[in-house]
């Protein structure tokens, strides 16, 4: 006799089959993901950040733990980025939101349950102004995500930036080696300062639970801004991992535990929602027959 395991059971006997998934977006170009498949119909959705791409540390680790939990994940690489095709551009962010908008799309096709999305970096903003603009998506990570997309660019650009861009109509950025990494176009660079943050988190639904964790120690997105999302969004929680730099080297399983207890915590709370609701309209249906 067959028999189907409750979420509780397939998170202490995980099977996982990973499978290599392209995505086309709606500019034609495909996204290139790994699907960490453990059975379960729950979905999250891992995103990298800047000039980064799905195999990188923290979104296989994260990965990796929600496997152990019996959740399925997907990490994929945004195009431009990675296995994915397309350009790389600076800024790019609503661009972003669009390509996980396919990838989130592509599986509610296949009748999966989108659970959360998360994004590391530029990540955690992405998946913000996602939710800002869909929500449709009931929790949300925020790891390191910049509040002030102002910050950051002086160090990546140098001084005087914006004259030079306007007098030129881009800026070339090379590593401290001496190799061209990327150019950065007067208009990807006004796509990057006209993304309003605050007003994204102003526009996220009461109801979606939002996580933001941030590192004490992280140097390329200063702490400071991890206090101003809790500021703004409605339904936020902030959890400041002490010692953690950005890409949180030294604290990787406090990030997947603190990211995968919030998942588990509040989907299981939505589900227990969802029962209730159902019974009752069970229950309201079996007194209207009555009358």
């Amino acid at each position: 006799m067959s028999t189907t395991l409750t979420q509780e059971e397939r998170a202490q006997h995980p099977v996982t089959h990973q499978q290599r998934v392209i995505i086309e977006n709606y500019h034609g170009e495909k996204l290139v993901g790994i699907l960490h498949d453990t059975g379960s119909k729950e979905l999250v959705i891992v995103c990298h950040g800047f000039q980064s791409w799905k195999e990188r540390i923290p979104m296989v680790n994260l990965a990796a733990a929600l496997e152990k939990e019996g959740i399925s994940a997907f990490r994929f690489d945004f195009a431009g980025n990675g296995e994915s095709e397309g350009s790389f551009h600076y800024g790019n962010y609503r661009r972003e939101a669009d390509d996980l908008r396919a990838v989130i799309q592509h599986f509610r096709v296949e009748k999966r349950v989108i659970t959360a999305i998360t994004g590391h970096s530029k990540g955690g903003n992405v998946v913000l102004l996602y939710a800002s603009k869909f929500n449709d998506v009931p929790i949300v990570v925020n790891m390191s995500g910049r509040f002030n997309l102002e910050r950051g660019i002086e160090g990546r650009l140098g001084k005087d930036f914006l004259q030079r861009i306007k007098e030129t109509g881009f800026i070339d950025v090379w590593n401290k080696r001496g190799k061209f990494e990327y150019r950065v176009t007067e208009e990807s660079l006004m796509d990057r300062l006209s993304t309003d943050t605050h007003a994204a988190c102003l526009l996220i639904h009461p109801d979606c639970r939002v996580l933001t964790v941030h590192g004490s120690m992280d140097r390329i997105v200063p702490v400071e801004d991890a206090m101003e999302f809790a500021k703004f969004i409605p339904n936020h929680k902030l959890h400041i991992i002490e010692g953690a730099d950005h890409e949180y080297t030294s604290c990787q399983d406090e990030l997947a535990s603190v990211v995968v207890d919030f998942v588990r915590t509040h989907s299981r709370q939505d589900r227990d929602t969802s029962e209730q609701l159902s019974s009752c309209t069970r229950v309201d249906r079996s007194i209207q027959s009555r009358l």
